[in-house]
C-alpha cells in the first residue's frame, strides 16, 4: 500500500511541479543521434523533437562532439568504442547506446561505451521517453555521487595536511596536539582563509627550513 503524506496525496508520485521539472528538463536537452539517415534514424529524431528536444544527426561516430550537446543516442559500432575520446569523459553527455541485437559481445560494448540508457532495435516511438529519463537522471546521480566523492577525498587530504602540520607545530614549540590545532585554526580565523590552507604554508615553511638544515623533518607522512 501507497503512503500518503498530510494532504492526503500519494508521496511515492512526483509532484506536479516535479513533473513540469522533468518536461523542462527534457526540453532543454541537447541531443545528438548518431545513427545511419534510415528510417529508423529518422523515427527516433522526429520523437525527439516530439518530446522538445534540440536534435542534430551524425553519421558516423564522430571524432568530437558538436558544441552544447549533452545527451547523445548512439548504434553501437563494437569495433571503435576505443577510438571515441569523448565516451569516457568525467564532463562528457548522456549516453544512450542503440543495439542491434543482445549477445555478450553488444553487453560488453555497453560497458566500453560508459552507457547510461539502453534502446534496442528496431526503434519505436513508446520507448524513447522512458530511455531519455531514465539515462539523464542516472547520469545526473552519478554526477551527484562523483562529486560527493571529490569533497571527501579533499576533506581527507586536508585532514592529513592539519595533522602534519599540527606535528611539525609541537615538535618546534613544544606544544601539545590540541594546541598546535588551535594556534593553526587562530591563525586560518585571523587570515580568513581555510585551516587546510594554513597547514599546507606551515607543512611548506618547515620543508623549507629542512633543505636548510634548519629543522627536522616536515611531518610524518
Amino acid at each position: 500500500m501507497n503512503e500518503t503524506n498530510r494532504t492526503g496525496t500519494d508521496a511515492s508520485r512526483p509532484s506536479s511541479g516535479g513533473v513540469k521539472r522533468l518536461l523542462d528538463d527534457l526540453r532543454q536537452a541537447r541531443v545528438l543521434v548518431i545513427h545511419p539517415q534510415d528510417e529508423e534514424g529518422e523515427a527516433l529524431i522526429r520523437q525527439l523533437r516530439r518530446i522538445g528536444c534540440d536534435v542534430r544527426a551524425a553519421w558516423p561516430v564522430p571524432a568530437a562532439l558538436p558544441a552544447n550537446v549533452d545527451t547523445v543516442f548512439v548504434l553501437i559500432d563494437q569495433g571503435r568504442a576505443e577510438d571515441v575520446l569523448w565516451r569516457g569523459e568525467m564532463d562528457g553527455p548522456t549516453v544512450i547506446a542503440i543495439l542491434d541485437y543482445e549477445s555478450p559481445t553488444s553487453l560488453k560494448a555497453l560497458v566500453d561505451w560508459n552507457a547510461h540508457g539502453v534502446v534496442t532495435k528496431p526503434v519505436r516511438a513508446s520507448g524513447i521517453l522512458s530511455s531519455l529519463v531514465l539515462a539523464r537522471y542516472q547520469r545526473g546521480y552519478q554526477d551527484r555521487l562523483l562529486s560527493k566523492v571529490r569533497k571527501l577525498e579533499e576533506t581527507l587530504k586536508a585532514r592529513r595536511e592539519i595533522e602534519r602540520a599540527s606535528k611539525v607545530l609541537m615538535r618546534l614549540k613544544g606544544i601539545s596536539d590540541h594546541e598546535a590545532y588551535q594556534l593553526l585554526r587562530t591563525q586560518a580565523t585571523s587570515r580568513r582563509v581555510p585551516i587546510a590552507e594554513v597547514a599546507a604554508s606551515v607543512i611548506a615553511a618547515a620543508a623549507a627550513f629542512e633543505d636548510f638544515g634548519l629543522t627536522g623533518r616536515a611531518g610524518d607522512e
